[in-house]
């Protein structure tokens, strides 16, 4: 085939996946739409799906064993991700704050023992907790997908589809960083452990959890962002390697 068939034949799977399978973009969109902050826009996550959906066309091979669908979805999905991880849209006071939140829980929680209280950790930060509740809010405001962001990365997603191998090593310490994680979670107090297990495992949004608790969204974002500061207060061995 020479190199005018070859761009003619590439140009004709894309343009297929395209009609085939925009649907799937616009969907994914939409389901991250309502687990990011106001600020993202649905055209910026279709146009970076857009962009996975193409590359998902080009690097595509059957013989893996999956759909097309099921690897199209990864790479939309990821590529969304990468593009707003990439645009940096957090202020850096955020970051601060949300460094500063994780290190007050640890510092309590290795003196007393026992889960920080809202309470505690206002008074650990030297701030009032309507202060500490709107810092949880903010730092909240910054997170996407937050624990999939302590899991692999999207590359990583795409080389494990893709047949790439890893190290017996690598693979047996993502497995004890899973069960770590997972350990984790279990161990936080029974709201926010239900927050995210509504969040993640049942992929209900801010106000239907709210809903479910007969809290308010903001509430909920609350508890959301505190446990998450105290997963990563509490996998920082982990974390910091």
């Amino acid at each position: 085939m020479n190199k005018a068939s070859a761009y003619s034949s590439i140009q004709s799977q894309q343009n297929h996946a395209v009609e085939q399978f925009g649907y799937l973009v616009k969907r994914i969109a939409h389901h991250l739409l309502l687990r990011l902050p106001p600020s993202v826009q649905l055209d910026d996550l279709i146009q970076s799906g857009m962009i996975g959906l193409l590359d998902a066309a080009r690097n595509f091979d059957g013989s893996k064993g999956a759909s097309f669908e099921t690897y199209a979805g990864i790479r939309i999905r990821g590529s969304m991700i990468d593009e707003m991880r990439r645009g940096d849209w957090v202020p850096r006071s955020v970051h601060k704050n949300g460094r500063n939140i994780a290190a007050a829980i640890d510092r309590i929680e290795k003196q007393t023992g026992t889960d920080a209280k809202d309470t505690d950790i206002a008074g650990e930060l030297g701030v009032s907790l309507a202060d500490y509740h709107s810092m949880l809010m903010d730092v909240n405001s910054g997170h996407i997908l937050a624990v999939e962001d302590l899991t692999v990365s999207n590359e990583d997603a795409y080389s494990a589809y893709e047949g790439k191998s890893s190290t017996p090593c690598a693979e047996f310490s993502e497995q004890r960083f899973q069960q770590a994680l997972a350990d984790c979670i279990k161990t936080l107090p029974e709201r926010e452990s239900l927050v995210l297990s509504l969040y993640y495992d049942e992929e209900l949004n801010l106000r239907e959890i709210g809903e479910v608790l007969s809290v308010s969204e903001s509430r909920v974002s609350q508890i959301h962002s505190q446990a998450m500061h105290r997963v990563k207060a509490r996998m920082h061995a982990w974390l910091d390697d």
